[in-house]
């Protein structure tokens, strides 16, 4: 899961404001026109040879009708390649992984307004109340680093957390893991979680930082508190059929932690990547594996960061062959995402985008799967090619 990589304007794109949003397409055009940064020095094309082998540039192709600039050279292709576009209501994490999962969220949720007071006092205060807590600050729409910026002195001195929201149906908590404690934190977030279902928003987010005197920065013990999937997923199939469903980074998390077998961390795209080589190497036969790479949308696509979005690409897609030499007969990877995040489009949030669906290994054939109609398709391929029981939604993809 390369969390936020969409592959241009979903069909219902305009009604979410993102008409035009193209992740990869403008990523690439912003690295062909010689465009720096901090996060990418070196002018010139966007380099993915290994992705592009497999199909990439045709996945995308198929949506905007052009090969992003940096990809055009392959003819051949040692992966099926595809995009999915999204039946699930809104753009969030958990309705993008659910619905890849073969459970498509056809409900809404619940999102609190941009303007301010962002939440409501009567929510507030029972947390305030059930927390012990001193207060709260924030209340508002925000970006978790700026708000760090303006309210984490304030925070350190007061004892109160920091408490904001955004586009997306969240509730995130932010506190020091020192001055405030992160089990407390923890904690203060359980809380919030009970009372937040009212609402029907998706997770509750606690945002732990470190830091003194205005230099602060979160750290990797982030934790998301979701609500869970009201529907069967593959997790759920796979699980209840015995087999083992390994979660890398915050996957146990989307899920609210059911249909998960074990779960491990890791930190930033190598260390991800890191922890899941380990478990191709050792998992059981019949086991799915599960990574989210949640540096491209928390670190790049949010922070509209477009150089930093285009290295942990060139990253991502050099480390692919050590994981292609690892594979055996009968693995089966796919590379997909849950939603865009184009770091060249207005504001600091998700955009409504098709994603990739790239699937290889040894037995595994190329070509084109074409546009699908959902993200189900994923996990309705993933429960064939594992054989077990189909899913209630999504077409099996080959």
């Amino acid at each position: 899961m390369i969390d936020s990589f969409g592959l241009g304007a979903a069909p219902d794109a305009a009604s979410y404001g993102d008409e035009g949003a193209n992740t990869f397409d403008h990523i690439a055009d912003w690295c062909a026109r010689g465009e720096v940064n901090e996060n990418r020095p070196s002018a010139g094309p966007l380099v993915l040879p290994n992705m592009a082998a497999l199909g990439l540039g045709k996945a995308a192709e198929l949506v905007s009708g052009s090969v992003p600039a940096g990809l055009e050279g392959a003819t051949e292709f040692s992966g099926y390649y595809g995009a999915c576009a999204e039946l699930s209501k809104g753009k969030d994490t958990p309705s993008g992984h659910w619905e890849i999962a073969g459970f498509p969220v056809m409900y809404d949720w619940g999102y609190f307004p941009p303007e301010y007071p962002s939440i409501p006092m009567e929510l507030l205060s029972k947390l305030i109340a059930e927390g012990v807590l001193p207060g709260v600050l924030g209340n508002c729409h925000a970006s978790g680093t700026t708000i760090l910026e303006e309210l984490g002195d304030e925070h350190v001195k007061t004892g109160k957390p920091i408490i904001y929201t955004s586009s997306d149906s969240v509730f995130q908590i932010a506190a020091h893991e020192k001055y405030f404690g992160l089990d407390r934190l923890y904690h203060i977030c359980k809380i919030a979680r009970t009372l937040v279902d009212d609402y029907k928003i998706g997770r509750v987010i606690a945002r732990p930082f470190v830091g003194e005197k205005g230099d602060y920065a979160r750290t990797a013990n982030r934790r998301d508190y979701t609500s869970p999937p009201q529907g069967e997923t593959v997790l759920d199939v796979l699980t209840d059929a015995g087999r083992e469903v390994i979660s890398v980074g915050k996957i146990a998390d989307i899920f609210a932690h059911r249909g998960i077998s074990q779960k491990v961390k890791g930190i930033g795209t190598r260390g991800l990547f890191d922890e899941t080589m380990n478990q191709v190497r050792n998992a059981a036969a019949g086991s799915l594996t599960f990574t989210n790479f949640v540096n491209f949308d928390q670190d790049f696509g949010h922070r509209r960061n477009v150089g930093g979005y285009a290295n942990e690409l060139e990253v991502f897609d050099a480390l692919l062959p050590t994981l292609q030499a690892e594979l055996k007969a009968g693995d089966l990877v796919i590379l997909t995402a849950d939603h865009g995040c184009d770091p060249t489009w207005p504001g600091s949030d998700h955009t409504r985008e098709y994603v990739p669906f790239i699937a290889f290994g040894p037995n595994i054939a190329g070509g084109s799967i074409g546009l699908r109609d959902s993200f189900a398709d994923i996990g309705q391929t993933v429960a064939k090619h594992l054989g077990v029981k189909a899913l209630s939604a999504g077409a099996v993809a080959f």
